[in-house]
């Protein structure tokens, strides 16, 4: 990285990553915080955190409207435990997490661990859940041993509300430990960033929520702070935990003299490790990646523009961070390219084909899949536990968006007819480009249960971009009327 020359008297105080602390209590990034005389804005701050004790973490959750520092100002949010950027909470495979959600707004909401491969089931990941005003409501999930390590999030799943709740400040960073067991031992102890993106767009002294335009003017933040300050040494590797917690908008991430080296996406490692100039992410996607410092100076960690199609929207640049190189260089490492071992679907026999055909009125307010907006008590589709599937997801529509399952994750095979690499393959949210074709494969394991796909855009979401998906325990052989399980639209239908 090479840049402005940086103020040496700052640079003698600067350490590496901020300290973390166990909080279920406020965090508000003091707005004096770093080197504001500098002119660079303030240090980057980590959510505070809650981690897993003895194979447990108990959570309490509340849902208000507060007013809370959001970016360089004060604003009405939604908050999680009083803050628009909520705790990390951190746990292992394996464990078990303890939730109790009390909701103090006047609508209903809910709770959805974004990628968690838990049980759809109540008391667990039942987005069909709709906790009303004043109550509260207990979830437990359980982690399976095998759980893939890396990056998730949590944010509410409410039935018509998901996209104002979130946009509102609903939504925190979930890390499920461990990636560092596949990083060579030199680069074990290396420091963590969490980087989590939100954004708000405003309205009065209040962050706007309804209406909610997604081509409007949006103001960007990461973790809650507006353009703050990442500092490393020169040569030194950092894991950044890149999460896109926001509603709807895309990011197209670019950092001017370095590359990002992915070693998970979606929360599942990789086989390899890729190298990538820009990352796209879409609202709900995340990558873990390693960051390594180059020669002393400044660079703009920054959204690049991205049009998402002539339906769509034309997302502008924007910077998000500054990143600022400078102490003693550290002795080279090495990179890791051998990553982490996982499932591959490429010769799996398939017990199903699928289609999932996505479009909208030509306003642009109703979104459709196979003709059909979302209804919680109709299923849309039927899968057998313990099969593979092969689904084809057509966007018909002249913008961008994406899929999103609950559950299982999804395998990503080509995208308009160009094969993706199964060394990094895996994801729960896959990017559907405009009159576009995915081709996806999905192993369901250990859970039945309703459970739902969707657009993750959540304004599409809210306008009716969602089915729901019951996976059941196979059928005896002899009680199997099979001819429609290989039709186009779907199989088996509830």
């Amino acid at each position: 990285m090479v840049g402005l020359a940086l103020a040496s008297a700052w640079l003698a105080g600067c350490t590496s990553g901020a300290p973390k602390g166990l909080t279920d209590g406020p965090h508000e990034p003091a707005a004096e915080d770093g080197p504001a005389a500098a002119g660079l804005g303030p240090r980057l701050q980590d959510p505070p955190e809650l981690v897993s004790h003895d194979g447990v973490l108990k959570v309490r959750i509340v849902v208000e409207r507060r007013k809370v520092r959001v970016g360089n100002r004060r604003l009405y949010a939604t908050t999680y435990n009083g803050a628009y950027m909520p705790p990390t909470l951190r746990v292992r495979p394996g464990d078990r997490i303890d939730l109790t959600m009390t909701n103090n707004i006047d609508e209903d909401t809910n709770l959805h661990t974004h990628g968690l491969h838990v049980s759809p089931r109540s008391p667990s990941d039942d987005i069909f859940i709709a906790i009303k005003y004043k109550k509260s409501y207990h979830y437990s999930y359980q982690l399976p041993r095998n759980h893939p390590i890396g990056t998730y999030w949590y944010h509410s799943h409410a039935d018509m509300f998901s996209a104002p709740q979130v946009a509102g400040g609903e939504s925190g960073v979930l890390i499920v430990d461990g990636l560092q067991q596949y990083l060579p031992a030199s680069l074990r102890g290396i420091t963590e960033h969490t980087i989590a993106l939100k954004d708000f767009q405003v309205q009065g002294d209040s962050i706007k929520t309804r209406p909610l335009s997604i081509g409007a003017p949006t103001q960007r933040t990461v973790n809650g702070q507006q353009t703050p300050v990442i500092t490393l040494r020169p040569g030194e590797i950092q894991l950044w935990r890149l999460a896109n917690i926001g509603a709807n908008i895309y990011y197209r991430l670019h950092l001017s003299g370095a590359r990002f080296h992915v070693i998970a996406q979606d929360g599942i490692p990789v086989r390899k490790v890729h190298a990538e100039d820009t990352l796209l992410i879409p609202a709900g996607a995340r990558f873990d990646v390693l960051v390594q410092g180059g020669s002393a100076g400044t660079a703009r960690l920054e959204t690049l523009p991205f049009d998402s199609g002539p339906a769509g929207n034309k997302f502008p640049q924007a910077d998000l961070a500054t990143v600022v190189t400078s102490g003693t260089p550290m002795a080279p490492a090495t990179l890791p390219t051998d990553f982490a071992p996982h499932e591959d679907l490429t010769r799996a026999p398939i017990a199903a084909r699928k289609t999932f055909v996505y479009t909208e009125n030509k306003a642009g307010t109703k979104f459709f899949i196979n003709g059909r907006a979302f209804d919680p008590h109709r299923t849309d589709f039927t899968s057998d536990l313990g099969t593979v599937e092969e689904w084809t997801v057509r966007n018909e529509a002249d913008e961008a968006h994406t899929f999103h399952v609950h559950t299982n994750d999804i395998q990503l095979m080509s995208t308009n007819g160009k094969a993706q690499p199964p060394t990094h393959g895996w994801y729960d949210t896959v990017n559907v480009p405009p009159r576009g074709v995915v081709v996806l494969r999905v192993h369901f394991t250990d859970f039945t249960g309703r459970t739902v796909l969707h657009c993750h855009i959540l304004n599409h979401e809210d306008g009716g971009m969602m089915s729901v998906l019951d996976i059941v325990k196979p059928r005896p052989k002899s009680q199997e009327t099979r001819p429609g399980s290989q039709a186009p639209q779907g199989s088996r239908t509830g």
